[in-house]
């Protein structure tokens, strides 16, 4: 994520912000340009976009922002959709008439609009390809039903259903520890079910499969039972030899969901940190393995060995800062070898389509 900054007083702006804390001047995210922009007031309901690559540009609000205040992402004024490129992916919302329901969909929202972000930098299309036999990508966020069976958090066909319960800490937090995970988010929920969605078409051609086999194992092994075999005997013991996670063992397609969310959590890092200025220079002369220039790496073209040595140190400095304030780690992983290859393919895949 970049570091954005308003285009009248220069302040710094977030990437959820709607106003700038400083001149308090409108701000909106504009897709079409990967930009926070300055906006200002136009005829006709519509906003001015004051970054100068809009080159004032007309846009529209939203209807999630203007009808409950939960999207600051405009849409160009020719564009008729009522929704922005991310709105526009919901097929189904939770039910607002129901007391915190609005705050639970606010964070799922603010989650999975840093998720199409990374797709809009990676130039990932959203909306399927027929030549990969590919649906649209669509959001479900829904809740359990009174009597009925669990909402269960998934890919199929396209569709990524999340349940909202998934945006209460408390519950998050049970279920992090029931499930002796680590790490439990929902951009981390996102960013793994969007390389389930992607796999067929990033991965099932005959010049990846085969790197894919070698590296992941062959996913054409039953993957129903291959879950039921994990939830009933947990992972190997010796997992973190090969896996980034233990959920990762349970099948080819987990692990490849589960590397392919850290990538993702590895690179939108980098980017922040090299966008914030952020280095690492250690004082003492034998620690130079903890020298960092994430600004000059945050490019996506960047070799995955100069990603992961910023990576790496950047990763001790936020730990200890997080320690420092009673917080858990920033990223609790140890990356073996294996797993390292299994990361170097999935940079490698991503950028071979940008080239």
């Amino acid at each position: 994520m970049k570091a954005f900054h308003c285009d009248v007083c220069g302040s710094l702006a977030f990437f959820e912000n709607v106003h700038c804390l400083k001149c308090d001047n409108s701000l909106g995210f504009l897709p079409d340009l990967i930009d926070l922009s300055t906006i200002q007031p136009a005829p006709d309901g519509l906003w001015r976009a004051l970054t100068p690559n809009a080159h004032n540009h007309l846009y529209r609000q939203c209807a999630n922002g203007q009808q409950h205040e939960i999207c600051n992402w405009m849409i160009p004024v020719e564009d008729p959709n009522p929704f922005c490129t991310a709105c526009r992916l919901n097929t189904v919302i939770p039910d607002l008439t129901i007391s915190n329901h609005r705050e639970l969909w606010h964070q799922m929202e603010v989650a999975k609009r840093r998720m199409v972000y990374t797709l809009l930098r990676l130039g990932l299309s959203t909306e399927g390809t027929s030549n990969h036999n590919r649906a649209p990508l669509r959001f479900r966020f829904m809740t359990d039903a009174s009597g009925g069976p669990p909402v269960m958090t998934g890919h199929d066909e396209g569709v990524i259903t999340i349940n909202i319960a998934e945006a209460e800490p408390a519950e998050r937090e049970r279920r992090r520890v029931h499930l002796r995970e680590p790490f439990r988010t929902l951009l981390g929920h996102m960013r793994h079910e969007i390389a389930h969605y992607y796999w067929g078409e990033l991965v099932e051609h005959p010049q990846h499969l085969d790197r894919f086999r070698e590296l992941f194992g062959d996913e054409r092994q039953d993957y129903k039972t291959s879950l039921q075999n994990y939830y009933q005997h947990g992972a190997p013991a010796d997992w973190q030899l090969r896996h980034v996670s233990a959920y990762a063992t349970a099948h080819p397609w987990e692990d490849w969901a589960e590397t392919s969310a850290h990538y993702f959590h590895i690179v939108d890092t980098v980017e922040t940190a090299g966008s914030f200025g952020v280095t690492l220079k250690p004082r003492h002369p034998e620690a130079q393995s903890m020298t960092a220039d994430p600004n000059s790496i945050a490019k996506l073209n960047s070799s995955f060995d100069r990603i992961l040595g910023n990576w790496f140190p950047l990763t001790y400095a936020f730990n200890e800062l997080n320690r420092g304030m009673g917080l858990p780690d920033l990223y609790p992983f140890v990356l073996s070898n294996p797993a390292i290859e299994k990361l170097r393919f999935v940079h490698e895949i991503l950028r071979s389509r940008q080239l």
